[in-house]
């Protein structure tokens, strides 16, 4: 039986507001398999951030287990929680993230750069062809449109491929048109690359690309809809 690319065991996550325990998420047990996309929704607050938090060693559960490829996150010692982030998890936000004080490719590269990797601009340059913008390899963040920047972002999370992605409101803040390019990257980033892509949304046509839907309410998992396993 294959090891799933990520598992969540039981996870539960509290924070204290206030003196007060808060409960985010509770009793969160998933299991995603390599090449595979899911969609986490949910209204805001229902714990969709927290959960990708988790899922990249990010932050860590309350109680349960989070494990990435059978490796138990809580389990690691910084260093090797470092090379996990840097090596395996690659990561999408809703705004990007782009530093402004350097060009495209230096952004894409800087993943591979800080962890020491060799040949971090070819991989870069090739990154940047696949998301259709090696022509703007020269050019600063601030001089893209909102829907380039995002694919830049992109090519930086799979820069290093890795075995998973985590993408927070990806298409939030595009147009539709910007949209569709950003959701056909992702599937096509499962489809080339084998890549986990884990994805918080609040947006139906994002949502429709995942083979999974995982709808949160108040922290637990109301349902799975699955495209084998309709709603249960």
């Amino acid at each position: 039986m294959t090891t799933p690319r990520l598992e969540l065991r039981q996870v539960s996550k509290t924070y204290q507001n206030g003196g007060q325990p808060l409960e985010v998420l509770r009793n969160i047990s998933l299991a995603l398999a390599p090449g595979t996309i899911t969609a986490l929704v949910g209204r805001s607050g229902c714990g969709k951030t927290t959960l990708l938090n988790l899922a990249g060693a990010m932050d860590f559960p309350t109680a349960g287990e989070v494990r990435i490829d059978g490796r138990a996150t809580s389990a690691l010692s910084e260093s090797e929680l470092t090379a996990l982030r840097r090596q395996r998890v690659g990561f999408v936000f809703q705004f990007f993230q782009l530093l402004p004080t350097l060009t495209v490719i230096e952004n894409v590269e800087l993943p591979l750069l800080l962890a020491g990797s060799s040949g971090a601009r070819k991989a870069a340059s090739d990154r940047l062809q696949w998301v259709g913008l090696e022509e703007k390899a020269g050019s600063m963040p601030y001089q893209l449109s909102g829907g380039q920047m995002q694919r830049v972002a992109i090519a930086r999370a799979l820069v290093h491929s890795p075995a998973l992605l985590l993408a927070d409101e990806p298409t939030g803040n595009l147009d539709t048109a910007s949209g569709d390019q950003v959701l056909a990257l992702l599937r096509d980033s499962a489809a080339r690359f084998g890549t986990t892509v884990l994805l918080a949304t609040h947006s139906a046509e994002a949502a429709a690309i995942a083979g999974a839907r995982v709808h949160l309410r108040d922290g637990r998992i109301e349902w799975v809809d699955s495209k084998e396993n309709p709603k249960t």
